[in-house]
């Protein structure tokens, strides 16, 4: 068993490993990668001796080459993930650009949600079919549930109970108070 190294011992051993190995490593990077990456390889590959120094073999080129290419396989799959992080975050760019009412301001914003809330559960469905998710008219009445013209109506009371304002709807049913048989 070898006695415990002291910090100036395992300072000599790193500085031993540095000026004999080194340009080897070098050598073994830039053969591998641009020039700029290999000298991360490097510093990483010594970085790696340092901290495992009571690791490393009496014959220590191999096992500083092994680094170096684990280093370099890293640096290659960090790449590819920011590649495919930039790819994916420009592509929510163009999905989630602004939306059409992002210069609403914010009152007018509160005035159209009292308004939602206030219309009975069909017609907010209806106008949000359209509006939100794009839908046409026919699909639309397909995932409310109801025939085209039973879709018609909704949508059409929808948009004048959004045109005329917050109308007050019971809490039990919520239907409007103001006409009543608007659930068509």
């Amino acid at each position: 068993m070898r006695p415990k190294p002291t910090p100036q011992d395992q300072q000599e051993r790193l500085v031993a490993l540095w000026t004999g190995h080194a340009p080897r490593v070098l050598a073994y990077a830039l053969r591998h990668v641009d020039p700029d990456t290999a000298q991360d390889v490097v510093s990483e590959t010594f970085l790696v001796a340092w901290r495992r120094l009571a690791s490393v073999p009496d014959d220590p080129l191999p096992w500083l080459l092994v680094v170096a290419r684990n280093t370099i396989a890293n640096q290659r799959r960090s790449g590819r993930r920011q590649e495919r992080l930039a790819a994916e975050m420009e592509r929510l760019r163009e999905v989630a650009g602004p939306a059409a009412a992002a210069d609403v301001l914010a009152t007018e914003r509160a005035a159209v949600l009292d308004r939602l809330a206030a219309m009975t559960p069909r017609e907010r469905e209806a106008l949000l079919l359209i509006a939100w998710d794009g839908l046409e008219p026919a699909q639309a009445a397909r995932v409310a549930g109801c025939s085209l013209p039973a879709f018609h109506l909704r949508l059409y009371r929808a948009r004048q109970r959004l045109r005329a304002g917050a109308t007050v709807v019971t809490p039990r049913t919520g239907e409007p108070l103001t006409s009543p048989g608007s659930g068509a």
